[in-house]
């Protein structure tokens, strides 16, 4: 397990290897990468970061994701599969299941109320984004890129 304190001072815990937290995940991040680009949100208030949320009553974590994905940029994908795990210990802690997918084909969209669209971006502009978001910023991110080298799917 590796744990780090993120940009907002919150200890968080991530893990590669599936159950090792205690807490039940019921929210989802999806990490995308097509032609040589990494999918991702614009959010409104955060900024610049890889698609996810909440996942909602009667569903699945990859049902979540795979509909997260949809609302958020647009993108069909495929083949999901586990990846990560982390516990943020916040006041409500809480935890996320990180998916990696393959890209199926994409939609023009209305964007919701969170998200203003999407981009792909090249490895340099995923780490160095003028508007990344927090959540991109941090040691897990770094940690799970570095991750993904070691990867057969990347």
């Amino acid at each position: 397990m590796f744990s780090f304190t993120d940009l907002n001072g919150l200890r968080v815990d991530l893990s590669f290897i599936r159950g090792e937290l205690d807490i039940e995940p019921k929210h989802v991040l999806v990490l995308l990468k097509h032609e040589h680009k990494w999918l991702c949100t614009i959010h409104k208030r955060r900024g610049v970061e890889v698609p996810g949320g909440k996942q909602e009553p009667g569903e699945t974590l990859e049902q979540a994701a795979v509909r997260e994905v949809f609302e958020e940029t647009g993108v069909h994908v495929k083949n999901l599969r586990w990846f990560a795990e982390y516990a943020v210990h916040d006041d409500n802690l809480f935890c996320k299941t990180v998916f990696t997918a393959q890209f199926v084909g994409q939609e023009d969209i209305d964007f919701d109320l969170e998200t203003s669209g999407m981009t792909w971006l090249t490895d340099e502009e995923f780490t160095n984004h003028p508007n990344l978001s927090f959540h991109m910023k941090d040691e897990g991110m770094e940690k799970m890129l570095e991750e993904l080298k070691h990867y057969d799917q990347w």
